[in-house]
């Protein structure tokens, strides 16, 4: 076995889900799932199919987006892997709906951060291990970073 870190490149703003699934089905109803849960998203999703004709399926609203998941999910080379990158919405926004999806197994990350997946490359394929999301931590949080953080969540909306 062979290990490597595939970088996920996406645009400054924008998010990326990255996950694992088992059904050629995936991918249509990641769609649904994602243009359903914010009426102002832009987004791609590529999907790796894992037997037949072991395509990267392709969907979204943005040519843009789509390209650049799909130009990732060929990088990861993965079978049954996922990737939505998102823009004018957050991942908090769809990513229960997705845990909910049949064909989802798993979720690796959800994040705007810098993103390298960690993949075993065997015999047989390639598998994604999991991710190296951001950075390590500096510290730990003291009062002002306290108050800053619930500042944030209120500027965004997500706390009141």
């Amino acid at each position: 076995m062979e290990l490597e870190s595939v970088r996920i490149e996406f645009p400054e703003g924008a998010n990326i889900i990255l996950g694992q699934s088992h059904f050629l089905k995936t991918i249509e109803d990641l769609y649904e799932i994602v243009v359903s849960s914010a009426p102002s998203v832009k987004f791609g999703i590529a999907f790796c199919e894992a037997s037949g004709p072991r395509l990267v399926r392709v969907e979204g609203n943005d040519h843009e987006l789509e390209s650049i998941a799909a130009d990732n999910a060929m990088k990861l080379g993965a079978g049954h892997s996922f990737l939505i990158v998102i823009k004018d919405a957050f991942p908090i926004n769809m990513l229960n709906a997705i845990k909910q999806c049949p064909e989802v197994c798993g979720i690796f990350c959800a994040t705007a951060n810098p993103v390298e997946a960690v993949v075993a490359r065997t015999e047989q394929g390639r598998g994604v291990l999991g991710v190296i999301d951001g950075q390590p931590p500096l510290g730990i949080e003291q009062a002002d970073d306290v108050t800053q953080r619930r500042g944030f969540l209120r500027t965004i909306g997500y706390k009141r």
